[in-house]
């Protein structure tokens, strides 16, 4: 299978991972504008699993260094399945609200608050299961994306014209980033230490990322059933809806926003090796920026406000140190 041996590598597929999660939710957007978030997600899980499997059976199939997908799954065991499962079943509910947050307050909204929340809580805790990196810089990164945060939650209540109260957005985010900040040590848990000569009993990257994507596909009966009867936000629908409201088209633009976070999931826990769980988690949801960048510049999210400009640009600077410290971290 493919192993990153180097840092800079590494940093390289954690700035892949970034654009990846930044990026996925356009299709959302695009896919939205005619049938509601729910029915698109039943797509996006399926191209996340989509992926994933290309992935492993591909990449992570290669080569002679660590263990192919079909003999690594074959030797894994319950626990580190389990685990991986798990990580899954936690991410599709907290990517749940995420969708609700960006139907309810737009991209720019709902990615830098409840990415960077998930951001701050996930550099935590990974980096206290794996202590990899100064932890000073380290944590200094965070808080400055923490700043950012705060930063475009003010300036998403200088928005004119809100049907829904400024209130619901940001808990709704809010929520979503607590969840998120969670998922990824339980994928982190399942996985070997060492990649070019992997453990018995537990995951490769790859069969890592696999098996999260099932848990995520399996857990959508459930999660994404509850949104679909019981919405935060736009009407009710229901399985007859998404079996004849959907055409080819917009069932190709759910696959493709979920094999991009998909690509984004998996490149990140290859490079998380040599550049820790903390790290290469964290550089990854720098997604936030991206995203943000999206919002405020293709989808205009923030026209007619007055008053943003500088809480905007303060914002965007905030994220851009954040993440350079967070890089830095793993050099001194």
């Amino acid at each position: 299978m493919f192993v990153v041996h180097s840092y800079a590598v590494a940093v390289f597929l954690a700035f892949i991972t970034m654009l990846c999660w930044g990026s996925w939710a356009n299709t959302q957007k695009l896919a939205t504008k005619k049938w509601p978030f729910q029915l698109f997600y039943w797509d996006y899980a399926i191209g996340v699993l989509l992926l994933s499997l290309l992935m492993a059976f591909t990449v992570g199939s290669i080569g002679t260094e660590g263990r192919s997908f079909v003999a690594d799954l074959s030797q894994a065991e319950f626990s580190a399945l389990g685990s991986a499962f798990l990580g899954g079943v936690v991410f599709n509910i907290a990517n749940l609200l995420l969708v609700a947050a960006i139907a309810i307050a737009g991209m720019a909204v709902a990615f830098p608050i409840g990415i960077g929340l998930a951001l701050a809580l996930g550099v935590i805790v990974n980096y206290i299961a794996t202590p990899l990196g100064n932890p000073v810089l380290l944590f200094i990164g965070v808080a400055f994306v923490v700043v950012a945060i705060v930063l475009d939650a003010m300036a998403y209540k200088k928005l004119p014209g809100q049907t829904e109260s400024p209130t619901k957005g940001i808990l709704v985010s809010l929520f979503a980033g607590l969840l998120m900040g969670f998922f990824y040590r339980f994928v982190a848990a399942s996985m070997v230490s060492d990649f070019v000569n992997p453990e018995a009993g537990r995951l490769t990257p790859y069969t890592a990322s696999v098996v999260f994507a099932v848990g995520l596909l399996a857990s959508n009966f459930l999660w994404n059933s509850i949104f679909m009867y019981k919405p935060l936000a736009g009407e009710r629908v229901t399985y007859r809806d998404y079996l004849k409201s959907g055409d080819a088209k917009l069932h190709s633009i759910g696959i493709l926003g979920g094999a991009i976070w998909s690509l984004g999931f998996t490149v990140n826990i290859i490079a998380a090796e040599q550049a820790g769980f903390a790290i290469s988690y964290g550089l990854g949801q720098g997604a936030t920026m991206v995203a943000a960048l999206w919002g405020v510049f293709i989808w205009k999210e923030f026209k007619g406000a007055k008053g943003v400009t500088g809480l905007l640009t303060a914002m965007f600077l905030f994220f851009a140190v954040g993440l350079a410290l967070i890089i830095a971290a793993r050099l001194y």
